[in-house]
């Protein structure tokens, strides 16, 4: 209350457009982002779900949103905040007619309470971000205010805000991202490579009964992940090794060569086979990183890959229920792949480490 007392009088003001939706005013404006840890609140951890007006916020996705932001100072973007005013707004506009009735600036009391209604998260990393680089505090965010109608009214616009919201494919993560390295391998692997050049579904993570292509960008990237995982590498030499390692397991998988000189459909190999899937090259990419973290020169780790020829892809092999196959459909699960990595490794005569052993026994004794 005292704090509410010695604002009256005081209010924040900020430039604004009007606009109107659903015969309910709004107002879009430019905040620093000094000024958004102050004004914006969430709701706080310890409130019945039933009477907040936002989920939780999930604190462990916090360092790497500031990270972006910390790591990117010259081209991060963050799209606007959507916010709730509890309490008296009043629109000054420009002009008495025309476009100029649009534009103007908001005067808010201090006292009145600002909700956040979307962005949570990118408040609470712009916060963190602001701690190690104060200099930020000068940038702007956009906002959309709307007036508080009560918790009933926002409740109902965090669900319609979130309604149609549709996370991108990882394919399409992996295409448009420029800034890791990783992707840029991963695309041009997909792109010019003689394994996978037009076998590479470039923008959806999964695949139709009757696509033409044998991989996803996503799982390719997921396996390069897998076979780089810890290794020091400059970009110039990650990229030679990780195409000397595919071309080599696509010489030990003949239905991959078989599809580009169409003596196979895509459609049948991925039905009759697993080694297309993404549990295989996954599995196949951990098993390559085992190899190269003993030696990344090629006379050393393919002759060791070369009892991968041996292995029994077929959907059919009944050593894949319950490994990469549960219920007759390929699953990608954690312990799955592992499972997978477990048979490889058998395969190749390569030890398992701890928790490969562990998932193992647990398979073995029915517990997987």
């Amino acid at each position: 209350m005292a704090g509410e007392t010695t604002s009256v009088g005081f209010e924040y003001v900020f430039p604004a457009i009007r606009g109107v939706q659903a015969g309910r005013e709004f107002f879009v404006s430019m905040c620093p982002l000094r000024l958004i840890p102050k004004i914006f609140l969430f709701d706080e951890d310890e409130i019945a779900p039933e009477v907040r007006a936002q989920r939780v916020l999930n604190k462990g996705r916090l360092p790497a949103l500031s990270r972006y932001i910390l790591d990117n100072p010259d081209d991060y973007v963050f799209s606007a905040l959507t916010a709730s005013i509890d309490g008296d707004i009043r629109f000054e506009s420009i002009a008495e007619a025309g476009t100029g009735m649009r534009a103007g600036q908001i005067r808010v009391p201090m006292a009145a309470r600002f909700l956040i209604n979307d962005g949570q998260h990118r408040r609470a990393a712009i916060e963190l971000a602001l701690r190690e680089n104060p200099d930020l505090g000068d940038e702007t965010i956009a906002v959309v205010f709307f007036h508080d109608a009560g918790l009933a009214r926002s409740q109902q616009m965090f669900a319609d805000l979130n309604r149609h919201a549709v996370r991108p494919s990882r394919s399409i993560g992996v295409l448009y991202d420029q800034r890791d390295d990783l992707a840029s391998l991963t695309r041009l692997l997909a792109m010019k490579s003689p394994v996978f050049k037009q076998q590479v579904e470039m923008e959806s993570s999964t695949l139709s009964a009757r696509s033409r292509k044998l991989f996803t960008l996503s799982a390719v990237h997921s396996a390069n992940q897998a076979l780089l995982q810890g290794m020091q590498m400059e970009k110039e030499q990650a990229d030679v090794v990780v195409q000397a390692f595919w071309e080599h397991v696509d010489g030990l998988i003949p239905e991959w060569d078989m599809v580009r000189k169409r003596t196979l459909t895509a459609p049948d190999v991925r039905r009759d086979y697993i080694h297309s899937h993404g549990i295989a090259l996954h599995a196949i990419g951990r098993v390559g990183n085992a190899l190269l973290r003993d030696s990344v020169v090629p006379s050393k780790w393919k002759p060791r890959l070369v009892k991968l020829s041996s292995v029994d892809w077929a959907r059919s092999n009944p050593d894949w229920e319950g490994r990469a196959i549960i219920g007759g459909r390929v699953s990608k699960s954690h312990t799955q792949v592992t499972l997978t990595v477990n048979y490889l490794r058998r395969a190749l005569g390569l030890r398992l480490s701890p928790e490969e052993q562990r998932a193992e026994d647990a398979y073995k004794r029915g517990d997987a």
